[in-house]
């Protein structure tokens, strides 16, 4: 197995989290700003974006924006559940918000009309490459991460609290932090199903 393939085996979502990073604040960030600057895009767009909430900021957001906005949507008898969710996410030294750019997008939309219809898709692509990029920069540190989606319910709090420019699009929640427990056994599908060769 090469080294990239045992990181991506190393990669898993990580629900214990704990407080405790294996380096600074400051480093991480680098971290997060190395991983989305290499990891490519349609018509080299850039489209995505990050916010990296530590401590309080990170807090904050689980336990009062999360909790309040699914508290209106949650029968009671299952938010309990939630709240032990929710607990666990902001029990991490602090949490990634991802987001796209629709001002990219809608801009690429204008230059290059034939492809309008694309651009959407080739955004959400982007964002799932520079969400897996981090997820393995991370892994490489020994950096725990989960990756949540309580969008849109918590784009207005979220918009109005870390004053988020109004072009961009809340796709992802990513709290990371000490792995405090690993992820359980993963199970795989047969490769065969997956991937199918020809002309070999």
């Amino acid at each position: 197995m090469s080294n990239f393939n045992q990181l991506q085996a190393k990669r898993r979502s990580i629900y214990a989290l704990g407080k405790e990073l294996p380096v600074s604040n400051d480093a991480l960030v680098e971290i997060v700003e190395k991983a989305m600057k290499e990891a490519p895009s349609a018509f080299n767009s850039q489209s995505s974006r990050a916010v990296i909430l530590f401590g309080k900021d990170s807090e904050d957001f689980w336990n009062e924006i999360a909790y309040s906005e699914l508290e209106k949507v949650t029968p009671a008898e299952a938010f309990e559940g939630t709240k032990g969710r929710l607990a666990g996410f902001a029990a991490g030294a602090g949490t990634i918000l991802f987001f796209e750019d629709q001002e990219v997008v809608e801009g690429l939309q204008a230059n290059f009309p034939l492809y309008a219809d694309n651009f959407p898709i080739w955004s959400e692509q982007a964002h799932g490459i520079n969400l897996y990029a981090v997820w393995l920069a991370l892994a490489e540190q020994n950096i725990g991460m989960n990756v949540q989606h309580y969008n849109p319910l918590v784009d207005e709090k979220v918009a109005a609290k870390y004053n988020i420019p109004s072009t961009w699009k809340l796709r992802a929640q990513a709290p990371f932090g000490s792995v405090v427990a690993p992820a359980g056994d993963k199970e795989y599908m047969a490769d065969q199903d997956r991937v199918k060769s020809f002309g070999k």
